[in-house]
């Protein structure tokens, strides 16, 4: 069974621009340290201070071996040290939740 580590982050909505680079750097990082990356996911419209990740993995031990390979990853590193530096990461929660296959993905039919 395959779970999502949903990364819910409170921002600083003045620094969006500087997590949307951070975003952006894992969207190389992660795959290359064995997550699956789904996206993560910017404020748009309502509140403007909550962003998210998603990232799947086939099991917990999975995801507990691509932590490992993320932490001793330079490139990942040096995002974690931007992160730090510019503090526009206020606080961040993980999830690990599991799709109910029959609704993953369902693309919108319109009848006509």
């Amino acid at each position: 069974m395959k779970i999502t580590c949903l990364i819910e982050y409170k921002i600083d909505p003045f620094k969006l621009s500087q997590f949307e680079k951070y975003a952006k750097n894992w969207g190389k990082i992660i795959p290359q340290c064995g997550g699956d990356l789904l996206g993560y996911f910017l404020p748009h419209e309502g509140t403007n201070d909550v962003a998210f990740g998603l990232i799947t993995f086939s099991s917990l031990a999975e995801y507990e071996a691509y932590r490992e390979r993320l932490r001793s990853d330079q490139a990942g590193k040096r995002n974690f040290l931007f992160a730090n530096k510019e503090r526009f990461i206020v606080s961040e929660k993980r999830s690990f939740i599991r799709v109910v296959e029959a609704t993953y993905k369902q693309d919108a039919r319109v009848k006509k």
